[in-house]
Parts: structure tokens; C-alpha cells; sequence
């Protein structure tokens, strides 16, 4: 399964695809740093600046990935069980891309029920944006 994540909620986007996982099939997640994320600017910098810099030791950790795939990894990986057997075997299943490969075969999915259209308000960033405050190049 190819999911194109352009305009699409990353929980919602996230949420799916790790059910999948779970289900046994292989998700591939391309265009990440189209992904959006609800809520003021200013909430969401402060919530994952806090994440990144507040929290634990430089040296220990938490550490928050930069690039925007490996942010939608991670966030995927909160909603698995990925310290048992079947959520690590579907962890090992997901697979996150920056635009899209050329080695990938398919039309992607569009999935309706996590487009951003489905908010009622206009608050919302993307995932690029996010990731370069974190300093993403």
C-alpha cells in the first residue's frame, strides 16, 4: 500500500497506517513534508520545540528526528504496541519517503477521511515547516 501524504492530518494519516502495519501488509508513506498538523503556528512550535530542547538530556535523549519522514516514523511508532513481537514485525513494515522514489510502483492512495478539507478552521502547518524550526535543511 502506497499512501501519498500531501494535505493529509499526520495523526489521522499515522493512526491508519499503523493499523495496517498491524494487520500484516506493508505501508509506504511518500511526500511526509506535505503532511499537516493541526493548530496555531505558535502551539505547534512550542509543543515540539519543548519536545525537542526541554525534555531529558543532550546526550540521553528523548531525541526528536529533524527530517520530516522520520518524524512521521516516530509518530507511527507511538501508536504501536513496539515493545511486544507484533509491533516491532509491523514497524519493520512501514516505510517513510521524502517526495516520491522512482523505485515504487503504484498509484498512490488518497485517503478522504484525513484531508485536511476535514477541518473546520484554518489552523494548521505543515510538517516541512515544523521540521525546519527544528532545523531540517
Amino acid at each position: 500500500m502506497i499512501i501519498d501524504g500531501t494535505n493529509l492530518i499526520l495523526g489521522r494519516a499515522a493512526s491508519y497506517a499503523a493499523k495496517q502495519a498491524l494487520l500484516g501488509e506493508d505501508v509506504n508513506i511518500v511526500n511526509c513534508e506535505g503532511m499537516q498538523i493541526t493548530g496555531t503556528k505558535a502551539d505547534v512550535f512550542e509543543k515540539y520545540l519543548h519536545k525537542k530542547f526541554d525534555m531529558g538530556l543532550h546526550s540521553k535523549g528523548p531525541f526528536w528526528p529533524k527530517r520530516p519522514d522520520m518524524f512521521v516514523k516516530k509518530t507511527i511508532r507511538g501508536m504501536l504496541p513496539y515493545k511486544q513481537p507484533k509491533g516491532r514485525v509491523a514497524f519493520k513494515k512501514i516505510k517513510c519517503y521524502i517526495g516520491m522514489p522512482s523505485d515504487l510502483k503504484g498509484k498512490p492512495e488518497i485517503l478522504k477521511f484525513a484531508s485536511i478539507d476535514k477541518v473546520p478552521n484554518l489552523r494548521y502547518i505543515s510538517l516541512g515547516e515544523v521540521c525546519k524550526r527544528l532545523g531540517w535543511s
